[in-house]
């Protein structure tokens, strides 16, 4: 009886069994299928789209920005090395290579703590399950989760490589600071790329994942620490690492701290211009589609133009004296360095500039604790400049002793140069702009738009609207030689008074100097910036045509002053439109308009859009001598054929294609442009061009730009200073055939610079120290002369033809048949012309 008996339980257990895993099975195929239209199908998983941030680089693809919402850098798996891959295996899954995607025991022990519990807050995910979760399900600690969890699991075991799983996993999973993905953590917490990380290191990434806020190496390193020994321990037990290894990674300290993003150029202000750009393209959600913009910038110049624009504020804010330390410190005997970085961490760093504080003072020396560096010397050349700030124009007595200047405990600003030695600093009140550019298609090289994009995101070079005072003069010159003038018109540099210049009480306006030269030819008026004789040449043009001419060169008629005050320069312009205008008289008489993008990718590195700049091709200008190049149209074709910007590969005469989002899809590709298209069209003749180019010339080598002729000692650069009223904004704009770049320096709230600043004093220097990186190792290349120029003895006083026997006759340049008159003496080049009106030896005015 109790065989049957036991036998009878032993046939209902049994079937309660079996009918348990009918409905067990029941149940999970009928999860599947309830839950199979919520999964993405295979294809969706292999083309699965990640959040990948917008990356801007340079036209040689170095990086100057990535921005996002998530860091993350997609690698292959060949780029991540063994020894990350196996510190991740070791510490989240042992049998990831010998399991289909479930290591179930684990399942079974974390499925008894939640049914227990009633909370399913465990896990046992496996790679290809985190995997999984990260790319397409939520956080959500729900069973409906987790069975969508499960069977994407079994969906990738069965259709993809076990390597590609890793691949995926090692791009998506969460390591804390914004990071997704081993390249970006690797970068964000140590400043390496994947390829330079220490065992020590990869094994700190690799124990992260199991919970990136408590074991954040940043913010919890001895939690971290401990939750590495492990890890290390796992590598050894697997026999990825031997126990010499483990010993010395053990020992490593955890040296992590947030580096940011690993860039090569710093170009902060053109990567915001690019941002903005691409989501006026594609919407907000562009920068986070793994788009690539490719803009014109060159590495190499843009660094030149960052060091000098901040060099030169630093300059100039040092001849207007020393404002004191930004706060004080109590100091105590002793005191370790990490309790000077700790009271240096909060003060933020702009331009280059490092904190520090003042631990002790010499007699003509101080040392200092320079936070993250160390301590430093500040000799007596590093603490000179520093005369005490009285007001905003005056300031107190130079220096003698250290003493003077700093005080133990004083926390400062210095520059140094790393290895032992700084100077004292301080952040420039004034602000700066330099923009540099291809005269050719005006493609920018270089743009820095203040001292420090963090400091103040303005972007002076293309949002500041200035007054560019004598630097608008040349456009004016140029148009006087289109209406008859000529270099050697005089014209009176006299005293001048207007009651009608659209000012509210009469106007008399001066020479910078307040001196009057008399007499004075037009090429001297231009050289020393004679703002009288503008005056004059403007009202003998008229308005409307100094104005319309003007305009040739990119300026809106609308900015422009109907009024004399034009001559001085007194339409708003930011740096940009200067530089673009100045590019006409760089490449020989050509409207060009600027660009910084040459082109943008897709996440799949298809091009959706190709720069189509005009270009510059003087052979295919009738009015260029012939050179025997074929037809005008074959020319352009050749000239305009070639790729624009060496950035790389791409469909030229596509302007726009489809981004891939059909929310911000941009409009139908447009047709291509024909090569005629894309010719930069001629507004000054050859004629004008080099005449002004001749004169600007002068101005560096014997005017106002003589400091930059004295500096680079070229034969080949040419330019024009601007100062205006009481040097409210200072400038240089120069060039030669291969660069133009202008500079400006003033105060965002305009106040005058000073007492002695000028665009010669404050722009030129900072103009030289980027021409001088931009033009190294470039040969010296003068415009050759163009026909249709004649040079002529003249009188120097008079402006008029010399004699053969005047002793101090000079040379001058004129357009054939814009001669002056005979005052008795020959011609050095043939081609005489009828008499100008103009070109008279009697003073204008």
């Amino acid at each position: 009886m109790l065989k049957i008996r036991t036998f009878r339980v032993t046939i209902i257990s049994a079937f309660g069994a079996v009918t348990l895993a009918f409905l067990g099975a029941y149940a999970l195929i009928a999860s599947y299928v309830y839950l199979e239209p919520s999964l993405p199908t295979v294809d969706a998983i292999g083309s699965g789209s990640l959040p990948v941030p917008l990356r801007i680089y340079t036209r040689s693809g170095e990086l100057i920005a990535q921005i996002g919402e998530k860091r993350r850098q997609l690698v292959t798996y060949q780029d991540i090395p063994v020894l990350v891959r196996e510190a991740f295996i070791a510490a989240e899954d042992q049998r990831f290579f010998t399991h289909h995607g479930f290591d179930y025991s684990g399942v079974l022990r974390a499925a008894l703590v939640d049914l227990t519990s009633g909370d399913f807050s465990q896990g046992a995910s496996t790679i290809t399950m985190q995997a999984a979760r990260n790319m397409f399900l939520t956080f959500d600690k729900t069973i409906r989760r987790k069975l969508q969890e499960i069977f994407l699991t079994y969906r990738m075991e069965h259709e993809f490589s076990k390597e590609q799983i890793l691949q995926t996993y090692l791009n998506v999973i969460f390591l804390g600071q914004r990071s997704y993905g081993v390249a970006a953590a690797a970068e964000t917490y140590f400043g390496k790329p994947l390829d330079q990380l220490s065992v020590a290191e990869a094994a700190t990434l690799a124990a992260i994942p199991r919970a990136p806020s408590q074991l954040n190496p940043i913010t919890n390193p001895k939690g971290a620490q401990a939750r590495r020994r492990y890890v290390l321990a796992q590598m050894q037990r697997l026999n990825f690492i031997d126990s010499a290894t483990v010993q010395l990674a053990a020992q490593e300290p955890v040296d992590a701290r947030d580096h940011g993003i690993l860039i090569d150029v710093e170009a902060p202000y053109v990567a915001e211009m690019a941002r903005a750009d691409l989501v006026g393209r594609y919407g907000e959600d562009a920068v986070n589609a793994g788009y690539k913009v490719y803009t014109t910038i060159d590495g190499r110049l843009q660094t030149a133009a960052n060091r000098a624009v901040r060099i030169g504020l630093i300059e100039y804010d040092r001849r207007h004296g020393y404002r004191g330390p930004l706060r004080q410190l109590a100091l105590d005997d002793g005191a370790p360095p990490s309790k000077f970085d700790a009271a240096l961490a909060n003060i933020p760093e702009f331009g280059g500039l490092r904190t520090a504080v003042v631990v002790s003072v010499a007699p003509m020396a101080a040392r200092v604790y320079i936070r993250s560096l160390g301590f430093a010397q500040i000799d007596w050349d590093g603490l000179s400049w520093a005369r005490k700030r009285i007001s905003e124009t005056r300031v107190g007595p130079a220096p003698k002793r250290a003493e003077d200047v700093v005080r133990r405990g004083d926390v400062v600003y210095v520059v140094t140069n790393g290895h032992g030695l700084a100077q004292l600093a301080q952040l420039p009140e004034a602000q700066g702009a330099l923009v540099a550019l291809d005269p050719d298609d005006g493609a920018i090289a270089a743009l820095v738009g203040g001292f420090d994009y963090f400091q103040n995101k303005f972007n002076r070079v293309t949002q500041a609207r200035r007054q560019p005072g004598s630097g608008f003069k040349p456009f004016l010159y140029s148009a006087a030689l289109e209406n008859g003038f000529t270099p050697a018109t005089v014209v009176m540099d006299a005293p001048i008074v207007y009651d009608d210049s659209g000012q509210e009480k009469i106007w008399r306006p001066e020479n910078n100097e307040r001196g009057f030269e008399g007499p004075t030819r037009l090429r001297e008026a231009l050289v020393h910036s004679r703002n009288l004789v503008t005056i004059r040449v403007v009202r003998q043009l008229g308005i409307d045509t100094a104005v319309s001419y003007a305009s040739r060169f990119g300026f809106n008629p609308d900015d422009m002053p109907r009024d004399m005050t034009l001559a001085l320069g007194s339409l708003p312009a930011t740096p940009l439109q200067m530089a673009s205008a100045y590019a006409t008289f760089a490449n020989g008489g050509y409207r060009i308009n600027s660009y910084y993008i040459d082109r943008i990718e897709d996440a799949s590195g298809q091009v959706v859009f190709q720069a189509t700049p005009t270009v510059v091709c003087e052979s295919c200008d009738s009015s260029a001598p012939p050179d025997g190049a074929g037809s005008a149209g074959a020319a352009a074709a050749a000239a305009v054929s070639a790729p624009l910007a060496p950035a790389g590969p791409a469909d030229p005469a596509s302007r726009a294609v489809g981004a891939g989002d059909p929310d911000h899809a941009p409009p139908d590709p447009l047709p291509p442009l024909s090569a005629a298209a894309r010719i930069a069209p001629r507004v000054i003749s050859p004629q004008n061009d080099w005449i002004m180019d001749d004169i600007m010339h002068d101005v560096i080598t014997r005017g106002t730009g003589i400091r930059a002729g004295l500096a680079l000692k070229r034969n080949d650069i040419s330019g024009k200073t601007g100062t205006t009223n009481e040097a409210h904004d200072t400038w240089f704009n120069g060039f030669n055939r291969d660069v133009v770049a202008s500079v400006w320096v003033g105060f965002d709230q305009e106040r005058p610079l000073g007492e002695g600043e000028e665009g010669s004093r404050t722009a030129v220097p900072i103009w030289v120290n980027f021409m001088r990186e931009a033009l190294r190792a470039q040969p010296d290349r003068p415009r050759p002369l163009p026909s249709g120029l004649v040079s002529a003895r003249i009188s120097p006083k008079t402006g008029t033809l010399a004699g053969a026997n005047d002793t101090d006759a000079i040379y001058e340049t004129f357009i054939e048949d814009h001669l002056p008159p005979a005052g008795g003496g020959g011609i050095a080049a043939p081609g005489t012309g009828p008499q100008n009106s103009s070109g008279s030896s009697e003073p204008l005015f």
